[in-house]
This record gives C-alpha cells, sequence and structure tokens, in this order.
C-alpha cells in the first residue's frame, strides 16, 4: 500500500485555514478598490510570478488541445464566476453572512450531482456528515449576523457564484489531469484574467488607495489564495472524491468567524462554538473514507 505524502495529509488543513482567512482579507481589500481592479492586479500578479517560475523551471505543458481547453475551462469557473461574482457580490450590498450561507450549499449540489457526473457514491455516513456540516455553518452564521434580505442583483451574483465552484469542482473531477502546478495556475489564472476583461472594460474608472494594509491584503490574495489555496484544491479534487473535498467548505464561514474574532476582535458567541462543533463533526464523517474490509 502506498503512502499519501506528507504534503497530501496536511492538505485539508492549510487549505482552509488560508482559505478562511482569505475570506476576511479579501473585504479588507476591497475598501481600497473595485472588485474588478482587485480582482485584475491579483490575477496579473500570479501570472508574472507563474510566468517567471515558467521561464526558469520549463515545466511540461498539456499534451492536447483538449487538455488546454479543459484546464482553462476550470481556471475560468474558478476565477472568473466564482471570486469575481464574490466580489460583486460584496460591492452590492450582500452581507458576509448571506454569502456564506449561500455558498453552504456547494457541498450539498456537488454530493447531488456527482453520482450522476463523475459515478461517485455517496454513501449514508457521508450523508449525515453534510446533514450536520449545514447546521453547524447555519448556526455560526445565524449566532454572528442578521441575515438580511439580499437585493436581486447581490443574490443573483451569490448564486452565479457558487455555480460557478460546484461547476468548476466537478469538471476537474471529471477531466482534470495532475498537470505541473506552475503550467495549472498559468493557464488557469491567464483564463481567469481574459475572463474578467468584460468587465473591466466597462468601468469608468480604476482608482487604487495604495496603503500598507492595501498591499498586504494583495500579497495575501495572490499567495495565499491564488497560489497555495486554489493549487491544493484542485490537488485535492484530482486525488479523493470530489464530494468529500467539497465537504470543506462546510467550515470556511466558521473558520473565517472565528479568524475574525482573533484578528479583528468581533464576537465570537457560545452558540457559535457549538455550530463550529457540529460542522467539524459533520467534515469529518463526511470526507471520512470507509476502511478497507
Amino acid at each position: 500500500m502506498q503512502h499519501r505524502p506528507l504534503w497530501l495529509t496536511l492538505a485539508p488543513f492549510i487549505f482552509l485555514i488560508l482559505w478562511s482567512v482569505g475570506y476576511s482579507v479579501a473585504k479588507i481589500g476591497l475598501q481600497f478598490t473595485d472588485p474588478m481592479t482587485l480582482l485584475a492586479l491579483r490575477f496579473g500578479s500570479v501570472i508574472l510570478i507563474m510566468g517567471v517560475l515558467f521561464v526558469v523551471i520549463r515545466p511540461p505543458l498539456p499534451k492536447t488541445r483538449a487538455d488546454w481547453l479543459h484546464l482553462a475551462f476550470v481556471g475560468f469557473l474558478l476565477q472568473a464566476v466564482y471570486f469575481g461574482m464574490n466580489y460583486y457580490a460584496f460591492n452590492s450590498g450582500v452581507g458576509a453572512g448571506t454569502l456564506a450561507l449561500v455558498m453552504s450549499f456547494q457541498p450539498i449540489l456537488v454530493a447531488l450531482i456527482a453520482p450522476l457526473w463523475t459515478k461517485e457514491i455517496i454513501s449514508r455516513k457521508s450523508w449525515i456528515g453534510l446533514a450536520l456540516g449545514l447546521a453547524g455553518t447555519l448556526l455560526v452564521i445565524a449566532s454572528r449576523t442578521e441575515i438580511e434580505p439580499p437585493t436581486l442583483l447581490g443574490m443573483t451574483f451569490c448564486s452565479i457564484a457558487l455555480l460557478g465552484i460546484t461547476s468548476g469542482s466537478l469538471w476537474e473531477k471529471r477531466f482534470g489531469l495532475n498537470h505541473h502546478p506552475v503550467t495549472a495556475n498559468l493557464v488557469g489564472y491567464t483564463a481567469g484574467f481574459i475572463g474578467i476583461l468584460p468587465a473591466l472594460a466597462l468601468q469608468d474608472s480604476f482608482e487604487i488607495e495604495w496603503t500598507g494594509t492595501f498591499i498586504a491584503a494583495l500579497a495575501y490574495l495572490v499567495v495565499g489564495n491564488s497560489v497555495i489555496a486554489v493549487g491544493l484544491l484542485l490537488a485535492m479534487i484530482r486525488v479523493g472524491d470530489v464530494s468529500r473535498v467539497s465537504a470543506l467548505f462546510f467550515l470556511v464561514p466558521p473558520l473565517a468567524a472565528l479568524t475574525a474574532w482573533v484578528l479583528l476582535g468581533e464576537i465570537m458567541p457560545p452558540l457559535a462554538w457549538v455550530g463550529l462543533a457540529f460542522a467539524s463533526l459533520g467534515v469529518y464523517l463526511a470526507t471520512r473514507k470507509p476502511r478497507d474490509v
């Protein structure tokens, strides 16, 4: 039996921390510029870094046109659609609790579609875990913020973002290959950058308030979220069941709340701790693989 490499064993924990912290960092970054300008800076920085690494390392390229298209399509769905619509939702006045609530349905959608799309079998234990994870997430959100009625435009952005990350995860599981991370990031983020160009063209201005806080937020979004977290997410999807990987997203809102409590001093009520425990138990049940017999 082959042992899992250490980085893959640690991948879920590293991914959850980086992704959850990035949720608050993105909101901080949007205080200094508009959504598409922030995304353009983020994607452009990743492309620049990956371009330099590509010249130095010379990693292998996708071998067929289909491989190129699959890699670009996943990048478009995750970068332009998911992140772009999330940022637009924030900018449209959608509260963090509302957005987190909508995104919490991603593991449920994946579990419903995966058996048809990838022939993946969802066990009864996994369904119980998914239900507990959703319940825990709802408890955290309900305890920390009032879920305000979003505008129709804001809810549209949330829904498109949800479809983006759900479709990207399922597409990567069915068609994704184990590409070199430099190649995957370079192609994926180039596709994402091209995908936001129409929105950039519609903007009247590209004002940026260059402060130390904004530069630090941008650096985190580029390195922590875009390079490391997204890379780990795609790697976990390729080597595991997509429904189990998607179940990790139940822990993002609770961990984001915990991060805000530690870093920003936001209140973490007792009910939120209960929700975090429920979500953790649910993710454990949904992601734990059955023992071999």
